[in-house]
């Protein structure tokens, strides 16, 4: 892995265009990163003891990423003439989302633009649909599921099964619960389809918890496996990360994580993978969901794992040495502060950092609204019960539904 000085990795030397130019003429590579969102500021903040450069495409100049940023594209990441002027000055695109076109990608690919994940792995995480049959396809457990034609088709669908209830999903576009139902009749099945999108069955998973896999892969093909977390959701949104997951059985921890970095050889994954799992009541994991970029289920590892999922994420799409997943503290806790009825979260610092020195608090530059993620904390140490008792504290203060 390791390289001459002053040769990258076309053999150029230092004469690549797309170089970030430092005093001196030291050059590093310049990583674009398409959404501006959370994950792009805090893989940002990865790559800045690096020395990488980073460029933004972002919706807008207030995005969570374009405030921190130094060079900031404000575009229309659907647009192909957009996409390809964004990508001159980059060594390398990558994401803080899955939602730029298939199409375009391929395009970019075609001219020679190193794009991680490639067009053909983040598909995947693109297209529930794709995404199953090809899961089928490699042997990875699954809910039932198959795509449907309308509400008689999801009446066909559960007679086929259990019955009712069953989960819809608009194959593509869907997120935080969002473009998901769960319908007990024929008559509630009528809404997803209203919106002129194919639709994924499935059935609904009798399950105990939900689990995280997250990995990281590089082009070369190291990866590397974060231990497995429980994730807890209210209302359809990720509410508490607890890593690792506890009480989880050893075999099955270990059967997870190969689930995880078999799908992400398979399917091609370059960079952070998070496989969203069902522990059911019978003992078994079915994949849920994936997620091709830093994910909510691998927050925690900024202050609880060796190496992050941001600085690992960074590593695997310039091909660079993965850093060391294992974590720092035998418990670390993620809690996400959603917005509520007290936007002036700042002045709820003092009590919280005065109540607990080693609390983590990280936040994204939002505005405050009802029920949007506006940051997370994180807490670790020995003793789960405490560990969880700080970040629940601590996020609901700062949220203002806890007032001492």
């Amino acid at each position: 892995m390791l390289r001459p000085r002053g040769h990258g990795r076309s053999g150029r030397g230092n004469e690549s265009p797309r170089r970030g130019r430092y005093p001196g003429g030291v050059t590093f590579p310049v990583v674009g990163m398409v959404g501006g969102g959370q994950l792009a500021r805090m893989t940002h903040e990865a790559g800045i003891p690096l020395g990488i450069r980073f460029k933004l495409l972002s919706d807008t100049p207030q995005d969570s990423a374009a405030q921190v940023v130094s060079e900031v594209v404000v575009g229309d990441y659907r647009d192909l003439d957009t996409l390809r002027d964004f990508a001159r000055g980059c060594d390398v695109i990558t994401f803080d989302h899955e939602h730029v076109p298939t199409e375009h990608l391929r395009a970019l690919e075609a001219e020679g633009i190193p794009v991680r994940p490639g067009p053909d792995a983040l598909v995947h995480a693109q297209d529930k649909g794709v995404m199953r049959a090809r899961l089928d396809a490699i042997g990875i457990p699954c809910p039932r599921h198959r795509i449907v034609a309308d509400p008689a088709d999801v009446a066909a669908f559960a007679a086929e099964g259990e019955g009712f209830p069953v989960v819809l999903k608009t194959v593509r576009g869907g997120y935080d619960g969002k473009g998901v139902w769960v319908v007990d009749s024929v008559e509630e099945a009528a809404e997803p389809f209203r919106a002129g999108v194919p639709v994924l069955a499935e059935e609904k998973v009798d399950y105990v918890r939900e689990l995280a896999a997250n990995v990281v892969r590089s082009p070369h093909g190291q990866a590397v496996a974060y231990p497995v977390v429980e994730s807890r959701q209210v209302a359809g949104v990720c509410d508490t990360v607890i890593a690792p997951a506890p009480g989880l059985d050893e075999d099955l921890a270990l059967k997870a994580s190969e689930m995880a970095l078999t799908i992400a050889k398979e399917l091609g994954v370059v960079g952070h993978l998070a496989v969203e799992l069902f522990q059911t009541r019978d003992g078994r994991i079915l994949v849920n969901e994936l997620a091709m970029r830093p994910h909510n289920s691998g927050h925690w590892t900024q202050d609880g794992a060796v190496t992050s999922q941001f600085a690992n994420h960074v590593r695997a799409v310039l091909d660079l040495p993965l850093g060391d997943p294992r974590p720092r503290q035998p418990w670390t806790v993620m809690v996400n502060v959603l917005g509520g009825d007290f936007p002036d979260m700042y002045s709820a610092y003092l009590h919280c950092m005065a109540r607990d020195p080693q609390l983590k608090i990280h936040m994204y530059g939002k505005d405050v609204k009802p029920g949007r993620k506006v940051g997370h904390v994180n807490t670790y140490g020995d003793d789960l019960d405490d560990v969880l008792e700080r970040a629940r504290h601590a996020a609901g203060y700062l949220r203002g539904t806890i007032t001492e």
